[in-house]
């Protein structure tokens, strides 16, 4: 069976004014499906370009992209658009709500464009998930940053995505928010979903199962965490 997501020499370049940047420099790594995994790095490793890359928001300069045993390395905007709707839910630092707009709206934002029937059942049931029924009719401007990164998660999940992209998800986050948050991603995972985790810290990367260490776009590391640091306690466990 094929990974959900393989790259192979992966390499990516910016052209300014005919100046070339290179920030990524052959990457080769396989993800399978129901795994989690952080991409860690500092400012300007290039972890957030592979993650656009990976989540269809860019693409690759040379080399391959493999989703679901499928080559998607150059595809256009109109498929990058159409895979991305499908098959990725994206959490982000900023988390990205629509403000003045209820909890349950901002969920079902992305159904408006989907054939998927029983939109309001799938709205409540990512709302549930994320332990926010009480806050479903709120605005969005009346949340805390923990409650708004948690609708952004529901609202990543209604599309039932192949893999969720978490961008720095407790980045602007206290750190009793920041466990709900990585309870919740932990959670999800436990029920089969892909993770990527895209952070540079290091608590925050070992509630992960892998950690893939990216330094001035190279893989410096990628191995599997032996102690993971689960929301329980607090603790590290084996």
């Amino acid at each position: 069976m094929a990974a959900l997501i393989k790259v192979e020499d992966l390499k990516k370049d910016y052209v300014n004014d005919e100046v070339v940047t290179s920030v990524l420099f052959g990457l080769n790594f396989e993800i399978e499906a129901g795994d989690f995994v952080a991409i860690m790095g500092q400012s300007g490793s290039g972890k957030s370009t592979l993650m656009h890359i990976l989540g269809f928001l860019d693409v690759l300069t040379s080399g391959r992209y493999l989703f679901k045993g499928n080559d998607v390395s150059f595809l256009d905007e109109n498929q990058l658009a159409q895979i991305r709707n499908e098959e990725v839910g994206f959490v982000f630092q900023a988390f990205n709500l629509l403000p003045k707009t209820s909890v349950y709206e901002n969920v079902r934002l992305p159904l408006l464009y989907s054939k998927a029937k029983n939109h309001d059942e799938i709205v409540r049931k990512a709302i549930t998930a994320v332990g926010l029924d009480h806050r479903i009719g709120n605005f969005s401007n009346q949340l805390s940053g923990g409650e708004k990164q948690r609708v952004a998660i529901a609202r990543a999940l209604v599309m039932n995505p192949s893999v969720i992209f978490a961008d720095e998800p407790t980045g602007n986050l206290d750190t009793k928010s920041g466990n709900a948050v990585m309870e919740i991603l932990e959670t999800l995972n436990n029920q089969g979903h892909t993770i990527i985790l895209v952070t540079h810290e290091s608590d925050t990367a070992n509630h992960a199962k892998r950690i893939i260490r990216l330094r001035d776009g190279l893989i410096v590391d990628d191995e599997k965490v032996e102690r993971r640091r689960t929301v329980e306690n607090g603790e590290l466990k084996k």
